[in-house]
């Protein structure tokens, strides 16, 4: 009898192939991210969250929100480790300051995704970070996406002026002593390699004491792209692969989201798809700990092929 097969990712069961569709559990909740909003202050090339000055798809969380998500991590015991902000822009959240501070106050890291631009040099932003370092030390980290080491190759996915502007954000937070890391892309035809010798001197030349050569400093993202075809992950593919589920990001994080007309968040499967309801787990984190279908492109390319990870591992 021949076996009717279906379109690549359609089943979370099954491959397209019909082989058994790999899975990952939740071994620990280490990190929780929190969408702030897809609202950003630019419009870039290949944003996969679309983010942009007029996408508001998911809304600006709250203190509230993230308080109440805090809390549960305590009812529950879960070993939570760091919290992530990530947009669109989180500065223009105009409750990030608080979010991060109630999380550091609770001895959590937290890192906080940012373009470095306009959103986080306004004063009141620029007064509310010092502060909070003053506080915090280093568990406060702030991650600047500069997407290629010259400005061309920058501007080309971030637009004319871009650069600078990113440049001055990162002077800053170096002159003051925050912990920073640098996120580039690799969808240039270098080699990583190569990549991180041009951020090395660039490091170098900005005055920024950043170890290019150093993955948890300088993290360079697999790139994804839903036109081209996929691999899809079956069971057999781990030890073909030579890798563990418990490996992959949603075996140690999950993403709060709050889509726009929504009374309340929920939680999502994974940081890379925010609007795919297939990966909703529900509104509570206790909601979250079942197994997560790796049924999408971005599952092979960024996070089992492409080796990625949205958090920072220490540079110890």
């Amino acid at each position: 009898m021949q076996i009717e097969r279906g379109a690549p990712f359609s089943d979370p069961a099954r491959t397209a192939a019909g082989a058994p569709r790999a899975t990952v559990d939740l071994v620990a909740l280490r990190t929780l991210w929190f969408n702030t909003g897809t609202l950003c202050n630019i419009e870039c090339r290949g944003c996969y969250i679309e983010s942009s000055p007029s996408n508001d798809r998911l809304a600006y969380l709250t203190a509230a929100d993230v308080e109440a998500y805090l809390d549960e991590i305590d009812e529950l015991g879960w070993p939570t480790e760091e919290i992530g902000f990530t947009g669109g822009e989180p500065f223009l959240n105009p409750e990030i300051l608080g979010m991060t501070g109630q999380c550091l106050r609770r001895g959590l890291r937290v890192l906080i995704l940012t373009n470095g631009m306009q959103p986080m040099m306004r004063p009141r932003l620029r007064e509310g970070l010092l502060s909070l370092l003053c506080e915090h030390g280093d568990r406060l980290v702030l991650r600047v996406s500069l997407d290629h080491y010259t400005r061309a190759g920058h501007e080309a996915l971030r637009g004319d002026g871009s650069w600078a502007r990113t440049l001055d954000g990162l002077r800053w937070l170096e002159l003051h002593g925050f912990a920073v890391r640098v996120a580039g892309r690799t969808c240039w035809p270098e080699s990583e390699s190569s990549l991180r010798a041009g951020y090395r001197d660039l490091f170098a030349a900005e005055g920024i004491a950043l170890d290019a050569l150093c993955p948890a400093s300088l993290v360079l993202f697999p790139e994804m792209d839903r036109s081209s075809a996929v691999t899809e992950i079956s069971e057999d593919c781990w030890t073909i692969l030579g890798k563990r589920p418990d490996e992959v990001m949603c075996a140690s994080s999950r993403m709060v989201v709050k889509r726009r007309g929504d009374t309340a968040p929920g939680v999502m499967a994974c940081t890379l798809l925010p609007y795919d309801r297939r990966f909703y787990l529900g509104r509570s984190l206790a909601e979250t700990a079942g197994p997560v279908s790796l049924n999408h492109p971005y599952c092979a390319q960024f996070c089992v092929l492409g080796g990625g990870s949205c958090s920072v591992p220490s540079t110890d």
